[in-house]
């Protein structure tokens, strides 16, 4: 399996430029728009204090002009309405960055069948997602969530932010979830997490009664990984099998943090711990090139359309993953 494999063809490709030519036109003159806000409305407010320090200096002090008591009250309540005006000029920028967001995301992503994008919603699939994969938390931000079909391969994919604890919060997990339909049910729970990961394994600890831990008997990934299922005697083929070779092509794939696997019945997800935004868009006032900003996402996407492809493969037989 190669991420290749889940990259868009050369049609695709022409048809996603198409659009983003069509975007680039759109984005240009939207940019235009909010650029002339700042001026007009802060210009507004320095015009309108101008003026009335002007007509107070008809009926001031002569020795008191533009520095009279009315004076400096005007100043002030000037200055504020400028800082609140100012803000209220840029307001918009945030709104329509998002608003390209939906717009950008199904054109760059147009080669996914029935593609859906969502934004700060929870996912349909993270109520399934095995607790023992990310550990304790209690706060959660999603950004971006897309769901589709790729090859016959349903999907959904999202942007998690989990943590726990207040003001300087220990993170559960950050970074992209891929959740799927797997080939095979596995009955119950099998999970493959970092060794190392503090909440996990005091989450752990909570259900110690109900998850065994298994061993691959793979020194690299024993040591990398800990391994827990509720269903022993169905995991440990897996464990020793598949998922052990799944786990070694991530760790050649994402080298920087283990990713984690589970499956809950015929529920597959892979976690891809990332602190960077995979779908991190160019601010508005940037020109968006295809080579720079459009490739590396549409790469990344078919590297984690690959890896889920994969992993959902883990309990098939031979004939069935091939």
């Amino acid at each position: 399996m190669e991420a290749a494999d889940f990259m868009p063809d050369e049609t695709d490709i022409a048809g996603i430029k198409r659009n983003l030519e069509a975007y680039e036109a759109r984005r240009a003159s939207a940019y235009r728009q909010v650029r002339w806000r700042v001026p007009l409305f802060v210009g507004l407010v320095l015009v309108f204090v101008a003026l009335m320090a002007w007509l107070f200096n008809m009926v001031a002090d002569p020795y008191e002009r533009w520095f009279s008591t009315p004076h400096v009250l005007l100043y002030v309540v000037g200055f504020v309405a400028a800082i609140l005006l100012y803000f209220q000029a840029v307001k918009p920028t945030s709104t329509l960055q998002q608003s390209f967001r939906k717009t950008l995301l199904p054109i760059i992503f147009g080669f996914i069948r029935d593609m859906r994008y969502e934004h700060d919603v929870t996912p349909n699939s993270f109520d399934r997602l095995p607790r023992e994969t990310i550990g304790t938390f209690n706060s959660k931000r999603f950004d971006d969530v897309i769901s589709g079909r790729y090859e016959g391969f349903p999907f959904e994919l999202y942007e998690a932010d989990l943590r726990q604890g207040t003001g300087k919060r220990t993170i559960a997990f950050k970074g992209v979830v891929v959740a799927f339909e797997t080939v095979v049910p596995f009955p119950g729970i099998l999970v493959a997490a970092r060794r190392t990961n503090m909440a996990v394994g005091f989450f752990r600890g909570m259900f110690a009664s109900k998850m065994r831990e298994l061993s691959c008997g793979m020194p690299e990934l024993d040591a990398a990984y800990d391994f827990r299922t509720d269903d022993v005697e169905a995991a440990q083929p897996l464990v020793s099998g598949r998922l052990a070779q799944a786990l070694t092509w991530l760790s050649e794939t994402w080298p920087d943090d283990p990713a984690r696997v589970a499956l809950n019945g015929s529920d597959g997800f892979l976690l891809l711990p990332q602190t960077k935004d995979f779908f991190e868009l160019p601010d508005i006032s940037v020109p968006l090139d295809y080579a720079k900003h459009v490739a590396p996402m549409i790469s990344d996407m078919g590297a984690m359309l690959a890896t889920a492809a994969l992993v959902r493969k883990i309990g098939a037989r031979d004939e069935a993953a091939g």
